[in-house]
């Protein structure tokens, strides 16, 4: 079991409870990322908004927004990174036909957002509110509404989680 387990898995059931966001079976948690020579946390939230994620391209009406899906990525750094600050960034990005996926863009929520702004911030970016390629993070223009919603209610208790894993298994 990873450290943020227990958190990704009340993101998943709260999307679960609203009608098209049901995460697929393509939904994983890992601590075997790298980037350079340093591990970080991850989980990714496999959703397929339009229903098509498993037709062939032949058999998507033209013109269906998320064609392959739609992944909702989760990461946990440790700052050992020259260019990443310690901690979680939630982050999007539509799928492609061979599986690999578009840039990732930061969602505009807290590291430790409630499931509650993971579903809000999700339905904004199916809905084309939030678009991909815009960041709040990096001051591109295309999402002014300020960050969505609040953190999780077990925050602290998930970065005590995450820094006890830096220390043991980073």
């Amino acid at each position: 079991m990873q450290p943020h387990d227990p958190y990704i898995n009340a993101v998943c059931d709260a999307l679960t409870e609203v009608d098209g966001l049901e995460p697929t079976d393509q939904t994983w948690t890992s601590d075997a990322e790298t980037r350079g020579t340093y591990c970080y946390l991850d989980a990714v939230i496999t959703l397929d908004p339009s229903g098509t994620r498993n037709l062939d391209d032949d058999e998507i009406p033209a013109g269906t927004p998320w064609r392959h899906g739609l992944i909702l990525i989760w990461e946990w750094h440790t700052g050992l990174e020259d260019d990443i600050e310690r901690g979680p960034v939630w982050q999007f990005a539509e799928l492609k036909r061979d599986g690999s996926n578009e840039y990732p863009t930061s969602l505009p929520v807290h590291g430790y957002a409630s499931p509650a702004a993971i579903v809000e911030a999700a339905r904004k970016v199916i809905g084309h509110e939030i678009k991909p390629g815009h960041s709040h993070n990096f001051g591109r223009p295309g999402w002014a509404g300020g960050i969505i919603g609040d953190s999780w209610e077990h925050a602290d208790e998930l970065e005590a989680a995450c820094a006890a894993w830096e220390k043991t298994g980073a």
